[in-house]
């Protein structure tokens, strides 16, 4: 699933390139709708691993995040996202930054509820799978050395 949108100035941080921020919540939202569409529940976000940008996003470029399921276990769904920007005018398209998000399906009252199986249909969507579930066993484990606060 692709979400899109017109970077203007309402998205602008204070060097005039579009606020690091908008490009998060974008993603956020883009792997939010891909998680609701797979679970057919509402989730909720619970990890976004690193973020790291690799190249400035600029007023007037298209901002595009295409967000992929690669893992889901009992009730968490990882969804990898791509960001590209696109110069509309001249074609130009830059990636500009991936993450995985981790979200959890939940009921009415807000309690983790299963999932459905992810369907595996190509050798790089079982690559996919397997790397994902290697950082989720790496996410569990770390929680569980970490101190509760």
């Amino acid at each position: 699933m692709t979400l899109a949108k017109l970077m203007l100035p309402e998205h602008a941080n204070a060097m005039g390139a579009v606020h690091g921020g908008t490009i998060m919540k974008m993603v956020d939202e883009a792997g939010g709708i891909c998680a609701m569409r797979h679970a057919r529940r509402p989730c909720v976000t619970v990890a976004i691993d690193s973020m790291t940008f690799r190249s400035k996003v600029r007023l007037g470029d298209v901002l595009s995040c295409s967000a992929e399921i690669n893992y889901v276990g009992n009730t968490a769904i990882e969804v990898g996202v791509r960001v590209t920007a696109e110069n509309p005018i001249t074609g130009t398209v830059t990636h500009t930054n991936s993450a995985h998000l981790v979200f959890v399906a939940i009921d009415e009252v807000g309690k983790p509820v299963r999932v459905p199986p992810l369907q595996i249909t190509n050798e790089q969507e079982r690559a996919n799978c397997e790397a994902a579930r290697k950082r989720q066993q790496a996410r569990i484990a770390a929680r569980a050395k970490s101190p509760r606060t």
